[in-house]
């Protein structure tokens, strides 16, 4: 006697399976309930909690800002803005100023220029690959994206310095890079085709990088057309908040830095909540061909606990200094209001189904990335622990309130990543640990993500 075959679901979507489906929708009244209401409310207006919006409060124990939040329109430079936002704060101290802006369009011209020498690098690097290599397709795919991270944008202040704003405004095209970013692509492309030729016909290293300098020259004159040439000097000066005339003639943009910097940048580290096993805690990683500045400081992570990324971000607010941060901005947010809440959005009620990973699995399949840059100006404390964190966002005045946003603390620990936080504050163990050799994740990683935005 032969035993019965199972029975297996098909593999094919077969006319029975899709009856079946059919049948178990009309069956359930919430779904056809939820069915009119979806067709004619936006699934996410219906999934906001009206009792977590409620308890949205934007009043603060410790709140820095008394300033105009910024706007880096069509761009995708938010880390230079939570950067310069970072420092604007202490340069206005020094000038005596209600406000003020460093120019967001300098470090952008020189980061492109630095992108372009640090991509062409690459293609030198990996021109014995295959054009289809996993890598050497990365990085063409995105040659030179507007997104960044901490190491970059210290690299960037380090080696060409800041200027104010009315020394190199915005421009059409700084504030709306997409055009400018495809003809700067194609140069690229076309670059890198020309080096591995050039390497696969025997080319010597000169010759290399003689054919690169050619590319670059190019790179440069399509910065210089879209976002205006960088002054080497400018004159410098202002009425403060008592009306009093300053000026400061023939400024560099480096002695500019050294004179209205008031935070020591280059004693930052950068600490990361990655819970995957791939990034130990306590150890340094980086993340295969990620950098702008060629020479300059590799993007180095240390990851630790988000217990302590908190504890050094609370610390950091109450010495009364502004906090640079990475997230994945676009979960469980309410942008016009300016509210982040990991509860905000019930989308399990509306489709019975809930659509839950951790943090490490979210990682692993592509679920969540860090998106975004900014910087904490506030928190509420309560019984020495923070529930509510005050974030200066760079989406200009009109979303949030006046450009600054509401962070839950449930969010923080569920969609926060990083912060640029002083030596200093780390124990002395984790002090230890920035001696030794990172670990190398491959150039896809999604911790390379910020730096990788469009």
């Amino acid at each position: 006697m032969t035993r019965r075959a199972k029975t297996q679901a098909p593999r094919a979507l077969t006319p029975a399976v899709v009856k079946a489906m059919e049948a178990a929708f009309a069956a359930n009244d919430t779904y056809r309930v939820m069915q009119n209401a979806i067709t004619h409310v936006s699934a996410d207006s219906l999934a906001k909690r009206r009792d977590v919006e409620a308890e949205a409060d934007h009043s603060f124990s410790i709140k820095l800002d008394d300033w105009k939040a910024t706007a880096q329109m069509k761009s995708g430079r938010c880390w230079l803005f939570a950067g310069l936002n970072l420092l604007r704060a202490g340069a206005a101290k020094k000038m005596k100023l209600r406000d003020f802006e460093f120019s967001q369009n300098w470090p952008l011209f020189w980061d492109k220029l630095e992108k372009a020498n640090h991509f062409l690098e690459a293609m030198i690097e990996t021109a014995d690959r295959p054009v289809d290599d996993r890598t050497v397709a990365f990085l063409l795919k995105d040659p030179i994206g507007d997104g960044g991270q901490w190491n970059m944008f210290v690299n960037l202040i380090t080696k060409y310095g800041l200027v104010p704003k009315a020394a190199m405004p915005e421009t059409e095209s700084s504030s709306n890079t997409s055009v400018m970013n495809s003809l700067l692509v194609a140069k690229l492309r076309q670059g890198a085709r020309t080096l591995r030729e050039l390497r696969a016909g025997g080319a010597s290293s000169a010759e290399l990088r003689a054919a690169k300098g050619d590319v670059l020259a190019v790179i440069h004159r399509i910065l210089c057309i879209h976002l205006g040439t960088p002054p080497r000097t400018f004159d410098w000066q202002w009425h403060d908040k008592d009306n009093k005339f300053h000026r400061d003639p023939r400024m560099t943009p480096q002695k500019f830095a050294r004179k209205y910097v008031a935070l020591p940048i280059e004693d930052y580290v950068c600490l990361v909540h990655d819970p995957r096993k791939s990034s130990p805690v306590g150890r340094t990683f980086t993340v295969d061909f990620l950098g702008n500045v060629d020479g300059g400081a590799p993007v180095t992570y240390l990851n630790v606990d988000i217990g302590l990324i908190k504890k050094i971000a609370m610390r950091t607010l109450q010495a009364k200094e502004p906090v640079w941060f990475g997230c994945d901005v676009g979960k469980q947010m309410d942008g016009e209001k300016g509210l982040w809440d990991a509860r905000l959005k019930d989308f399990a009620s509306i489709y019975g189904t809930d659509f839950e990973l951790d943090k490490a699995a979210r990682l692993q399949y592509g679920a969540s990335c860090m998106t975004h840059a900014m910087v904490f100006t506030g928190v509420d404390v309560v019984g020495g622990r923070p529930r509510r964190w005050r974030v200066e966002n760079s989406w200009g005045e009109e979303r949030g309130v006046k450009g600054f946003f509401l962070m839950n603390d449930s969010w923080f620990d569920e969609h926060m990543f990083e912060i640029a936080a002083r030596c200093a504050y780390l124990p002395r163990e984790l002090l230890a640990a920035l001696d030794r050799k990172p670990i190398v994740l491959p150039a896809w990683d999604p911790m390379g993500s910020l730096a990788r935005r469009t």
